[in-house]
């Protein structure tokens, strides 16, 4: 499945007071990173989309303010009302961090529902 890049510069912001990016900040770029990849997929009818389920982080290296890196965002597994995403934080082809996540489909009832064919062929 295609890979999508999504380049961010860290910020002073997104740093504690040793200049390291905050552990939490990581969850926020990737929130970025997926939601530009979402970009004009449009959610079908009245339902809800996806939402998180599960996620897990393995931190590898420190990044740093002022560094340049992409975070590239792959689905790696679909099923029938979820989808497994692997997300990998990269600065000059080393992998900083990555975070696996799986989200659910949701209907506007608020319960699991098939993910829309037309959604997924558009993401593959």
């Amino acid at each position: 499945m295609k890979v999508h890049v999504f380049p961010f510069t860290i910020a002073y912001a997104d740093t504690d007071a040793e200049g390291i990016v905050y552990h939490a900040r990581y969850l926020e770029i990737a929130e970025r990173a997926r939601m530009n990849w979402l970009r004009g997929h449009v959610v079908v009818g009245d339902d809800i989309g996806f939402v998180v389920r599960e996620l897990n982080i393995k931190y590898i290296a420190p990044l740093h303010a002022g560094e340049d890196i992409v975070v590239e965002t792959q689905m790696v597994d679909v099923g029938a009302a979820v989808v497994k995403i692997e997300q990998k934080f990269v600065k000059d082809g080393n992998v900083y961090a990555i975070i696996n996540l799986r989200v659910a489909y949701l209907g506007a009832d608020m319960r699991p529902k098939r993910i829309p064919t037309e959604f997924i062929t558009g993401l593959i």
